[in-house]
C-alpha cells in the first residue's frame, strides 16, 4: 500500500511538473503575460481635479507600481499646479493692482475742493 501512494505521488508531481513547464498539450510554454499598463483616467480635454485624483489606481507590478506610469502622472499633476500657481499669482497681483489704484485717486484731494 505504501509503494503504490509512493508511485501515484511521484506521477502527479511529474504531471504537474510537465503541464507547468509545458510538456502538455499546446505549443509549447506558457505564453508571457502582457504588463498590465496604467490606462490614463486622467482627463486630457480639462484640468485635473480631487475627484480624478480619488479614483486613480496605478496597476501593480512585480515589485510595486511600474514607475514610468507613476512618474508619467506626477509630472502632469506637477505641470497643472505650477500653472495654477502661475494664475494664482497674476490673478493676486492684478487684484493688489486694483485694490492700489482707487485708494490712491480717492487719497488725493481735488484741487477743485481748496477753492
Amino acid at each position: 500500500m505504501f509503494f503504490f501512494l509512493v508511485v501515484a505521488l511521484a506521477v502527479v508531481v511529474a504531471a504537474v511538473t510537465l503541464a507547468v513547464v509545458g510538456g502538455g498539450e499546446g505549443t509549447g510554454p506558457l505564453p508571457e503575460a502582457a504588463p498590465e499598463r496604467l490606462h490614463d483616467p486622467l482627463p486630457p480635454q480639462r484640468p485635473v481635479d480631487r475627484a480624478d485624483i480619488d479614483s486613480l489606481r496605478f496597476p501593480l507590478a512585480a515589485r510595486g507600481y511600474r514607475m514610468s506610469d507613476v512618474d508619467d502622472v506626477l509630472n502632469r499633476l506637477g505641470a497643472e499646479l505650477a500653472e495654477r500657481d502661475a494664475r494664482i499669482a497674476d490673478l493676486e497681483s492684478a487684484l493688489a493692482g486694483a485694490q492700489a489704484g482707487p485708494r490712491i485717486s480717492m487719497d488725493k484731494p481735488d484741487e477743485e475742493d481748496h477753492r
